[in-house]
Parts: structure tokens; C-alpha cells; sequence
């Protein structure tokens, strides 16, 4: 760890993952900070010192912070100001449970995480990735008209699992490109948002699979949305569908996900994220449909400058002795 000078008074925080410069640059300035000298996760022992040593921890994703870890925090930790907007990586009951506070950064990652939502759509329905590779080897030997046939997207039916801002920012996007938006949510959206957005809402899951061309997947992974798509359902799909999936790994049965895709019982996928993080499995990864990136979808320095911002707000609010305004509580899970 690498620490700066304390000052007296001054909240004692701890961040696991290197952050923007200018995010680092501004926790220094403001508070009692260690920054992390390697971009790498911590161990779980470092994190259970780091929560022993610290008032504020400022975790990431890759930080697994169950009941077990939390009961190392000693007293001194009180707030656990997450570098991100999911938080199903934290205990966050547990935490509660000990008196200490959970927040997240929401809202932040919206506009670039549908962005990437677009761009695997048309990567997979206009085989991108197969240009690249034939481009990138030298083996283009000219354009023909029956070479690299994808389809357009322009009039498919796209369904959208999970309707909160990524969801909305992506059907306005697929407006655009004169899809047909389809969703399914555990809450039916305001007419007047369904009006906005031209979409069509699917009380049942299982009848909207069984109609759409494209699904973006923008649900959080939570205890009832695990396997949500599981064997069973993607089975419902159609053949020439394609799945998008920009919001966690662990909503897609991916075992069943990767047979359907080598049988061709799916036309194809376009993944950020996966179910066992960055351990993928290896016949998935040489899948001829598939596109594959490394959980780029919040990864603009926009994005990432405005998390950390949200992260100061947070612990400077909690500072200042007031409720911070991103607090994440165990009944919004």
C-alpha cells in the first residue's frame, strides 16, 4: 500500500484497486488515504486488514466481501463506499447488521454500458469480429457479394430483461435503429415511459423469449435473477436469436449457454460479462458466434472519472455526519 501523509481529523481510507489519477489525486487531498501501488485485487487477507485499518473501504467488483470477512472488520470500519453501481459482491445485510454503511455509485455507467449493448449487437449480427480476424491475418483477398452475410437489425424485435436506466437507455437506443422494444421487468413501467420508449411490456418471461430476435440482458444478479435464463427458457428461443448480456454473468446458465451456441440451437451472443468472472469456459471462448470482451462496458474515462466522484460525494456526505446520497440498503436488493 502506498500511503500519504495523515493529517489529524481526517477520515482514514482505504482503496483496493488503482483508481484514475485524478480520482487518487482528489481522495488525497480530502482524506487519510492508501492507494493500492499495483493494479491488482487484494487478497482476502489484505482486505481483512485493510477493513481493520481503515474508517472508509473503497472496494470493486472483483472484492468479495461476504459475512465471514465482515466479521474480521473490527470496529473502526463504518462505511464500505463501493467503486461501482452492482453490490452483489458485498454482504451489504450483514454489513448493515454491524453498523456499517453501504453505497454504491448508480446512474453513472447508464449511457456507456448501453452503448456497448449496441455495439455487440452489431458485432454479432454483422459478424465484425470475423472481418477484423480476416483483415488483421491478411487473408482478404477481395470483396465478393455472398462474403461475411450478416443480417441487419433494423426491424428485429429486441427484448430487453430488465427495465431500470441501462434498459431504458438501450431501448432508446434500438428506437433509433428501428427495432422493436420489447421488456419484461418485475415492475411495468408508467404509460407514459412505455409511450416514450415504444415498448412493449411481457408479463411472462417465457412467452417474450420465445418471440424476440435479439435479448439485452440488463438485470442485476440477485438471488432470484440467478439462472434466470436457464436451460429451460433459452431453449424457448429461437434458433436465429442472438443474447447480448452487459449486466452480470450469473443470470445465464452459461454451461447451457455454450451448448446451445455449439449445436446452433442459438444463432449467437455477445457477452461482457460471464458467470465465474474471468475464469471462461474454454468452449465458449472458441465458439465461432460468439463475442467476447473483458467487462468493458462502463470502461470510458467519462465513466470511471464520474464514479470516483460519486465515490468522494459519498464519503464526504458521510463525513460531513449526513446520510450519503447513494446509501444501498438490504430491501433495494
Amino acid at each position: 500500500m502506498a500511503d500519504i501523509a495523515p493529517k489529524r481529523d481526517r477520515l482514514k481510507v482505504v482503496v483496493t484497486r488503482r483508481l484514475p489519477k485524478a480520482v487518487e489525486a482528489r481522495l488525497a487531498e480530502l482524506f487519510d488515504v492508501s492507494l493500492r501501488e499495483t493494479d491488482t485485487g487484494m487478497t482476502r487477507e489484505e482486505l481483512a486488514q485493510a477493513m481493520r485499518d481503515s474508517d472508509v473501504l473503497v472496494p470493486t467488483i472483483t472484492d468479495q466481501i461476504d459475512a465471514g470477512l465482515l466479521a474480521q472488520a473490527g470496529e473502526r470500519l463504518r462505511l464500505i463506499a463501493n467503486y461501482g453501481a452492482g453490490v452483489d459482491h458485498i454482504d451489504v445485510a450483514s454489513a448493515r447488521s454491524r453498523g456499517i454503511q453501504v453505497t454504491n455509485t448508480p446512474g453513472v455507467v447508464t449511457e456507456d454500458t448501453a452503448d456497448m449493448a449496441i455495439a455487440l449487437m452489431l458485432a454479432v449480427t454483422r459478424r465484425i469480429p470475423e472481418g477484423l480476424a480476416e483483415m488483421q491475418s491478411g487473408r482478404w483477398d477481395g470483396w465478393s457479394p455472398t462474403a461475411h452475410l450478416g443480417g441487419r437489425i433494423g426491424g428485429r424485435r429486441l427484448g430487453i430483461l430488465g427495465m431500470g436506466r441501462i434498459g431504458q437507455a438501450v431501448a432508446r437506443r434500438a428506437n433509433v435503429f428501428g427495432m422493436q422494444v420489447h421488456y419484461h421487468n418485475r415492475r411495468r413501467l408508467r404509460p407514459e415511459t412505455e409511450a416514450e420508449l415504444h415498448a412493449t411490456w411481457w408479463e411472462s418471461l417465457d412467452q417474450m423469449l420465445a418471440r424476440v430476435d435479439i435479448l439485452s440482458i440488463n438485470a442485476p444478479h440477485t438471488p432470484s435473477t440467478f439462472h434466470l435464463l436457464s436451460a429451460r427458457r433459452l431453449k424457448l428461443m429461437k434458433p436465429t436469436a442472438v443474447i447480448v448480456n452487459t449486466s452480470r454473468g450469473e443470470v445465464i446458465d452459461e454451461n447451457a449457454l455454450t451448448r446451445m451456441l455449439r449445436a446452433g440451437d442459438l444463432a449467437g451472443a455477445g457477452l461482457d460479462v460471464f458467470e465465474h468472472g474471468h475464469d471462461i469456459n474454454p468452449r465458449l471462448r472458441e465458439a465461432p458466434n460468439v463475442v467476447l470482451l473483458p467487462h468493458m462496458g462502463s470502461a470510458t474515462v467519462e465513466g470511471r472519472n464520474e464514479m470516483g466522484e460519486k465515490v468522494i460525494i459519498n464519503i464526504k456526505t458521510f463525513a460531513d455526519g449526513h446520510r450519503p446520497p447513494d446509501m444501498v440498503l438490504p430491501s433495494m436488493l
